[in-house]
């Protein structure tokens, strides 16, 4: 059977360029697959194959053999970039790039054809995925009889020849064993749904030896770490941070590694009280709110304001830092409102959304909008731990707020 291998991150990725979230595994299963499926391809990603080591070795062969190849460059991933760099240097056609409408095209792919869909939020609406399905399936039937050339390599340097090998390649993209893809279900499951932090850090370790240094990786290994709170809570965080070291915290803007750094300074502040540790979680949260502009970084910046202002002293400090905190939930209350009135329906985060909005209208003193939101969030409640966490944040509310 002939073989399409897939270029593309995968899970949830953040596009820098307009701070949205995009889940890439819709794009893959809703769209790529099935049509690659549809027209007789066995369909690849690099998360799929099965195999012990590292993923590098199968994936350049799969991008040198491969009959067709797509990239998906949305998010501006620099890994598929590269990696649809190389298949053009290989390969004189037969290859196709898709992305989301909104990326910013580097002047490099400014020769290559690019096809583009629409994500609505983390998710692909209905229509949009039927209409880029026939696209796309146009698309490949169109490269599969014809020999088109669509590399700007060989468009360029048109007395080129394709490289060939000199001894086959006898490597088995079919050992078996678990895929990458069934790994990261599994710490995904137990991470999410579960709630075994430890099991779900022991996946993630295992898919980081076959992906090395792959941010996302990264960023639920760290995840799972600081909240296994083993061998204990203080020396769990510290190798959070050890983790997140790789990432270039300091200097990232990554959305998902300023928001663990906000998130475990502030753990680290409840449990040490040692104020330089708040002002540390209180940076990143605001980096976080201002890049990202979204509910979550803002809620918890806005918390960390007041906690501060309590903690202060000096009430000229503690008036300022109430101040901007009530400005900050008026900002965070109407992007809440905005994604209410926008696509709603299709969001995975109604109970977070609400509950935001609960908190929100409570630290502002308007109760009544207060319980509104509260009974619109219990429509959605998944677990009791959510309602614990908004419970826990709202009574330390009441205690910061009633020091003027």
């Amino acid at each position: 059977m002939k073989t399409c291998f897939v270029i593309m991150g995968y899970g949830i990725k953040i596009d820098y360029s307009t701070g949205r979230e995009l889940d890439l595994d819709k794009t893959y299963k809703n769209i790529i697959k099935h049509v690659v499926e549809e027209c007789g391809y066995k369909c690849i990603r690099a998360d799929e194959i099965r195999h012990s080591g590292t993923i590098d070795l199968h994936m350049y062969k799969l991008l040198f053999e491969a009959d067709i190849v797509i990239a998906d460059l949305s998010t501006s991933n620099p890994n598929a970039m590269y990696e649809l760099g190389v298949r053009h240097g290989l390969k004189p056609y037969t290859t196709i790039a898709i992305a989301e409408k909104d990326l910013k095209y580097p002047f490099d792919l400014n020769h290559t054809v690019i096809r583009q869909y629409e994500h609505l939020g983390k998710d692909i609406g209905f229509d949009e995925v039927m209409r880029f399905r026939d696209e796309l399936r146009q698309t490949i039937l169109e490269i599969s009889n014809k020999s088109d050339v669509d590399s700007p390599v060989y468009t360029f340097l048109q007395s080129l020849k394709p490289p060939e090998l000199i001894k086959p390649l006898n490597i088995d993209n079919d050992q078996k064993g678990e895929t990458l893809r069934e790994i990261i279900d599994k710490g995904l499951l137990l991470l999410n749904e579960k709630k075994d932090f430890i099991k779900a850090k022991e996946q993630f370790a295992k898919a980081l030896e076959i992906d090395m240094n792959n941010t996302y990786l990264i960023q639920k290994l760290t995840l799972a770490t600081y909240k296994s709170k083993i061998p204990t809570e203080t020396e769990s965080l510290e190798e959070a941070l050890n983790l997140l070291d790789k990432l270039n915290p300091s200097t990232t803007t990554d959305p998902e590694t300023i928001g663990l750094m906000g998130a475990i300074w502030k753990r680290k502040f409840t449990l040490s009280r040692d104020i330089e540790m708040l002002n540390k979680s209180l940076m990143y949260y605001e980096k976080g709110f201002y890049l990202k502009n979204d509910y979550y970084n803002g809620i918890n910046l806005a918390y960390l304001y007041n906690q501060r202002a309590y903690l202060s002293t000096d009430k000229n400090e503690r008036t300022a830092d109430n101040t901007i905190a009530g400005r900050i939930r008026l900002k965070v209350i109407d992007i809440c409102l905005d994604l209410i009135n926008s696509n709603f329906e299709e969001r995975n985060d109604k109970y977070w959304v609400y509950a935001t909005l609960q908190e929100g209208y409570f630290a502002l003193g308007n109760l009544p909008q207060s319980e509104n939101y509260k009974q619109q969030a219990s429509k959605f409640l998944e677990g009791e731990w959510q309602l614990d966490s908004t419970n826990h944040q709202i009574e330390n509310l009441k205690i910061f707020l009633s020091k003027k």
